[in-house]
């Protein structure tokens, strides 16, 4: 993991996923780039976002954030994990048993990074651009 590696912001980034997951089913990041002073993920879309669009995103994560909900990890066969959730991000070296991360009842997602124990923890989400570009939609964004 690189040095700005952060819990706090990588812990947003699986909030971030969900909620898009939610308003657009389009499914999550495809692809990201995590670091604590600002981060961005890709995902296959259509269009960019509208104003409104970005702002209830952002109201949603930050929703999350402030339920205080508590961030655990369960471990599953890879067998089950490959019918419940898509193992593509994750290296070889995940092995057999698979690390599922939940955020309380609003994600859970195979993962082999740090997180926070608690969304209090993550600070204020604020997004700082998007722009739409050959079927990619990126998200930039930050804590503050």
């Amino acid at each position: 993991m690189s040095k700005s590696y952060d819990p706090k912001m990588h812990s947003a980034e699986h909030i971030l996923n969900q909620t898009m997951v939610r308003m657009f089913n389009r499914g999550r990041s495809f692809s990201a780039h995590i670091e604590k002073k600002k981060s961005k993920c890709d995902y296959h879309f259509d269009r960019n976002l509208t104003l409104q669009e970005l702002d209830t995103i952002e109201s949603k994560v930050n929703e999350i954030i402030a339920a205080d909900m508590k961030v655990t990890e369960e471990f599953i066969q890879r067998e089950k994990a490959q019918k419940d959730f898509n193992l593509e991000r994750l290296p070889e070296e995940a092995g057999d048993n698979i690390r599922i991360i939940k955020i309380g009842n609003y994600d859970a997602c195979p993962c082999i990074g740090k997180h926070v124990d608690s969304t209090k923890e993550i600070g204020s989400f604020k997004i700082i651009s998007s722009d739409y570009e050959d079927g990619i939609l990126r998200i930039r964004f930050k804590l503050e």
